[in-house]
């Protein structure tokens, strides 16, 4: 039943980004069968075939051994600290040397290519341009604004429907640079099995609500994603990138926490609910669709809920409460909706980072940001609920 669930879900939301479409008849019908059945593989090699799992695992094993490299440059720095509960030192630390690593790959051109090809790759497959297809995958490794800036010479020649699809796809995505520190809190196998589902589900509702036709495509320049001109350089601004992230997202922790807990006091103190309570009854028939049982859709919308109106850290850090006392699959579907920066703050980035580098396409995406917010948070659900259906 809860498969048939999943499927209608996935379904309805395919449904509604078709009653949203601003041009139905240039939908690439094909090009979404073909996305969908990518995904639905891609889920079943990885959760349901001994082959998959073991690759998986080798990959999960793989992540594991790079981040304790990392821990090592933790523990040196911060010594009988980083073997503590400090959340700012044991996961978001990690993110420099991550990011470190990162830089390191893309100054030796081994990640610009893979992007470049696979990216190309999809491309072909489903008939969407290169620059999409690119971003798409760009933002699978990088994020939302690297992805985006990655791409910074093309945005001029975008038309609305293809800014909207690459804005909204880079929102349905995280950066690699912060895996690890999702690995420190979550099941690191959904992490791992949402990044490359989450590339298709951005696309399949982006191309739908803005179907774009046969325009003028562009082959992609990888020099512009390596600015650096000496490895150091690029380990040394890795690493700085790296530092600001992590300060960042500690900035915004203690933001939202705090504002979060002083919502609670009001609130609590008015109607008796908590905020996450609300979104928790909110979300709960989007958690339903996704194939959550029913005596857990309450608690598994709340966290859904709060990674859309703050971010996915925060999310994250409530559902580690309540992680032991959840079953198998909704750990599963939940985890792999996490993993994407569809939120509110990350709309006001993206928007700054166009804006820096041109007005008019700024302008245009301010009209459509919660409409791309809308579609983003789409995404992660449908990459969630395909998750569920091979759990």
């Amino acid at each position: 039943m809860a498969v048939l669930i999943g499927i209608i879900g996935i379904l309805l939301l395919i449904g509604i980004s078709w009653a949203m479409s601003n041009d139905k008849k240039n939908i690439n019908y094909r090009a979404v069968v073909i996305m969908m059945a990518v995904q639905f593989f891609l889920a079943w090699f990885m959760l349901n075939t001994s082959i998959g799992k073991k690759v998986l695992q080798k990959v999960v094993d793989l992540f594991n051994k790079v981040l304790s490299f990392g821990n090592e440059g933790i523990a040196f720095v911060f010594g009988d600290l980083a073997g503590k509960d400090y959340f700012f030192i044991n996961v978001l630390m990690m993110i420099v040397f991550v990011s470190a690593l990162l830089s390191i790959l893309t100054y030796t051109r081994i990640l610009p290519l893979a992007i470049k090809y696979i990216g190309g790759a999809v491309a072909k497959i489903t008939g969407l341009p290169k620059v999409e297809s690119f971003v798409a995958v760009n933002s699978m490794v990088f994020g939302d604004t690297t992805a985006i800036l990655s791409v910074k010479s093309y945005l001029h020649k975008l038309s609305p429907n293809r800014l909207f699809i690459v804005v909204t796809s880079s929102l349905v995505a995280v950066s690699c640079s912060i895996l690890g520190a999702y690995m420190q809190l979550i099941p690191a196998e959904f992490v791992l099995v949402a990044l490359p589902i989450n590339v298709f589900s951005g696309l399949i509702l982006a191309s739908i609500v803005a179907p774009v036709t046969n325009e003028d495509d562009d082959d992609i320049d990888i020099k512009e994603m390596i600015p650096e001109k000496s490895l150091f350089e690029a380990i040394g601004n890795g690493a700085l990138i790296g530092g600001k992230t992590a300060l960042i997202v500690g900035a915004m922790l203690i933001t939202y926490i705090g504002l979060l807990a002083m919502v609670n006091y009001i609130l609590s103190n008015t109607v008796g609910l908590t905020f996450q309570e609300i979104v928790g009854y909110i979300f709960a028939p989007v958690a339903f669709i996704m194939g959550i049982p029913t005596s857990e859709i309450v608690r598994a919308g709340s966290i859904m809920g709060t990674k859309v109106a703050a971010n996915e850290f925060v999310a994250m850090l409530d559902f580690v409460k309540i992680m032991p006392d959840l079953s198998a699959k909704t750990v599963g579907i939940v985890s792999a909706f996490l993993i994407s920066f569809a939120n509110f703050s990350s709309i006001g980035i993206i928007l700054g980072t166009v804006q820096a580098l041109n007005q008019e396409k700024a302008s245009e995406l301010a009209k459509v940001g919660l409409k791309v917010l809308f579609v983003a948070t789409m995404g992660s659900v449908m990459t969630g609920t395909i998750v569920g259906i091979f759990l």
